[in-house]
Order: C-alpha cells, then structure tokens, then sequence
C-alpha cells in the first residue's frame, strides 16, 4: 500500500489537484483526498514539488512485434505472404522482452496497443498491453482490441508492385468490402465450417472490435466513412495526417482518431500536408483525438515530444495531456481501467521532476499496477 504526497496532480480529466493524497490499494488506486491523515501501513512517497499524471498512452505501435536493432528476425508486423490476413494476431507476434518495453517505461508509457503493419489491406487483430511485464498474455488489458486495415500507399507499394491485387486505391477499397460481405454470408449461413479469418472479420461485422484504418490522405480517410456507412460498422481513423482539410467531415461521422507520427519526416506522398495544426483543426472540430509515435517510426520515448510540439501549435496542456492519456483510452475502450487517476481504476501514474510538457522535466518514478517499474 502506498501514499503520495504534495505533488501537483494532473488527473488526466482536466482537474489540477495541489495538497491531495494518492492512496494506492492492491494495484488500485482506492481514493484521491484532500490532505488527509496517511494511516501507517502505508508507504509515503513524498513529492513535494513534483507533478503526478496518469501513466501514458500511445495507442498505436508495433512495440515487441517489430524489433529494435535485430533486422529481418525481429520484423513480425506485417505478414505478407497475402494483401488480406485478418486471420494473424499481433499478440502471437510480440516479445515483451524486447527494448522497446524498457524506453516506454523510462518514458512513462504505461499502456501501448500493438498492430500488424500496414502492408496488408487488412492486417489482423491487434492487442492493448501494459508496458511492464516478461509474459505477454499477463500484460494483457484488452484482446483483440481492433481489426487493422491499410489504404493508400503501402498497401499498393507492397502488393501492386508484383502484379497482384491491390494495384490502386479502388482495389484497396473492393478487397475491404469483398472480405466484409464474404464474412456477412458466413455469419448469415446456418451450415458453416470454422474460418479463422471470417470469424475474426466477424468480430468487426458485430461492432465487437473496430476496425482500425491506416488512412494519411483525405481521399483515404473518405473513403473510409463510406465503408463505415455500407456496413454500419466502428472504425477508428489511424494517422489522420490530412484530417485538419476536412475535420467538421469527419466530425459528422462519430469517429476517433489518432495522428502521428508528425515527428516523421515526409517520406512519401501521402505526409506532404503533415504538420502539427492537424490535432487542432480536430479537437476544434469536435473530433476526439489521440496522438501517436507509431512506435518504430519514431520512438515511443518521444510521445510527449509530441505533444509539447501540438501545444506550441494551439492545443492546451490539458487536451494535449488527454490526447496521450484519457482520450487514448477511450480510442482503445480502455477507460474503465486506465487513462485517469480516479478511485478503482489500475494505479498507474508517472511522477515527474515538474511540468511534463516542459522538455527539462525528467520522468522520477513510474507505478503500474501499484509497482514501481521505473
């Protein structure tokens, strides 16, 4: 059981809470006071003139499935042998032993959601995880947690260039919605043999998981809302990059979105409009957003890099504190457990030196579950 003291918390929904006491209970937290008696079978940490957030959020990576460092053997994200496997896990992919694990904790990443690449049309399911762990399926928060799926670009990169199917954005958009009806005509059959990749793409049919859509351009992301209309399924928009020429569009169509990695250079088409005024453009839009590394592709370790960079360009410190925390959390539909310091939600939470948007200030300790992990 612990206690902490005197710190200045930013609980993650808005509240800047000065003189309360964190009290955590079996991996907890189990109440947030006003300065209040600490009884003694309580571990105090005192942190006067520190700040406290919950612990951070990225919600797309390819942590543990692609390999810092390793080359060919540690690249296990997209599996490319066909433009359309919603059958593969990205859980089966990870190892929680790889470095990338240990530069998110030093950075107060707490919970990261793992996806296949976007070589594929559709790659497969993706996983919610805690960042502290040597067992995968003990880190666990959420699984599956999306069906990924890819326009654009990658997808025609990968596949078009050996004369298959896609070789242009039309051909992206049919294999989606051959794949969807495929799997309608299953789920509407009375006899049917098991289909690892049709009851997988069934889960998404069901609104059981979203599907979650690497889209950079607009035409992309427009053509991702109308195939969310045809089937009237979830999805969420993933990179978002040209969101802030059509935010109020997209605000009508009751979508989340994640946008990043704008610390990435503009490597292709796609990135030319990229820029740090797209998350306002949403959030002013009434978009609900999230910020992202897209973990390889710039480190995990500059999440709140990112951040500090959209607040110099208009967002506040605490959208922005959202974006990578509260926000993330629902994008996963994780907010039940993590994402804020509020009573019975998994005491998570990263201590810092002082401001955490100021680039100076240094991350001193790092809780999850109640342990101290960093």
């Amino acid at each position: 059981m612990n206690a902490i003291t005197n710190a200045t918390i930013w609980d993650g929904r808005g509240n800047i809470l000065e003189n309360h006491v964190i009290f955590i209970k079996n991996g907890i937290f189990e109440s947030i006071e006003p300065k209040a008696d600490i009884p003694e079978e309580y571990t105090v940490t005192d942190a006067q003139g520190k700040f406290i957030t919950p612990g951070l959020i990225d919600v797309h990576t390819h942590l543990g499935v692609s390999e810092e460092g390793v080359g060919n053997e540690g690249a296990d994200f997209n599996e490319v042998s066909h433009p359309v496997t919603p059958q593969v896990r990205a859980l089966d992919g990870i190892n929680p032993m790889e470095m990338g694990f240990t530069d998110a904790r030093k950075a107060g990443v707490t919970t990261v959601q793992v996806m296949p690449g976007s070589a594929n049309v559709i790659g497969g399911e993706m996983v919610v995880l805690k960042t502290a762990g040597i067992i995968v399926d003990e880190m666990i928060i959420k699984s599956p947690s999306g069906m990924k799926a890819a326009t654009g670009e990658n997808p025609k990169r990968f596949h078009g260039v050996k004369g298959k199917m896609p070789v242009t954005r039309m051909g992206v958009a049919a294999l989606i919605r051959e794949k969807l009806i495929e799997t309608q005509n299953y789920l509407y059959s009375e006899k049917k043999e098991r289909k690892l990749d049709l009851e997988n793409m069934a889960k998404v049919l069901k609104k059981e998981i979203p599907l979650r859509v690497h889209a950079h351009r607009a035409d992309d992301i427009i053509t991702v809302l109308r195939i969310k209309r045809e089937f009237d399924i979830d999805v969420t928009i993933e990179h978002c990059t040209d969101g802030h020429h059509i935010a109020d569009y997209i605000a009508k169509h009751d979508v989340r979105v994640s946008v990043g990695p704008t610390m990435s250079t503009r490597s292709k088409v796609e990135l030319k409009d990229k820029g740090w005024s797209t998350i306002k453009a949403l959030i002013d839009a009434g978009v609900p957003c999230s910020i992202t590394t897209d973990h390889p592709v710039v480190g995990i370790e500059y999440l709140v890099t990112s951040a500090v960079h959209a607040i110099k360009n208009g967002i506040s410190e605490q959208q922005a504190l959202q974006a990578i925390t509260l926000n993330a959390a629902k994008h996963l539909g994780v907010e039940d457990r993590v994402g804020s310091i509020a009573p019975n939600k998994d005491a998570d939470l990263v201590i810092w030196s002082g401001n955490p948007f100021n680039i100076t200030s240094k991350v001193e300790k790092v809780f999850i579950n109640g342990e101290i992990v960093n």
